[in-house]
């Protein structure tokens, strides 16, 4: 299978920033989508973002013009830059991806694979 591992959560002030990194690895021939979700506390996982491979990118109405996504087609690897931070936007943050790999003898298998999870928390 295709495994995700994010890093860079973290606590900061309101206005401040944070980048958040997602990675995949495994036998992958392609990704199609990656991207990020959240979830605050008592509150459904909510889209944030998303790129695709042909470099187009979705993004929330609440985070548009704070959130950039962006990401490493060499690396596997997904990025989150994230400014002017909002108490609001505390969550776990989740990162996707799609595509496809090897796997064992199959020459081309479909997965959908999911992160860990990484809090972000934004103080008052």
């Amino acid at each position: 299978q295709v495994q995700l591992v994010e890093s860079g959560g973290g606590l900061v002030q309101a206005g401040g920033s944070l980048r958040l990194s997602c990675a995949a690895s495994g036998s992958i021939i392609s990704i199609n989508d990656m991207g990020w979700y959240r979830q605050a506390p008592g509150k459904r996982r909510e889209l944030v973002a998303t790129a695709t491979s042909g470099s187009s990118t979705n993004y929330a109405d609440s985070v548009k013009g704070r959130f950039t996504i962006s990401r490493d087609n060499v690396k596997n690897t997904v990025y989150l830059q994230m400014n002017s931070l909002k108490p609001e936007d505390t969550a776990v943050y989740y990162c996707f991806a799609n595509g496809y790999y090897r796997d064992g003898k199959l020459p081309l298998s479909y997965f959908d694979s999911w992160g860990q999870g990484t809090q972000v928390t934004i103080s008052s």
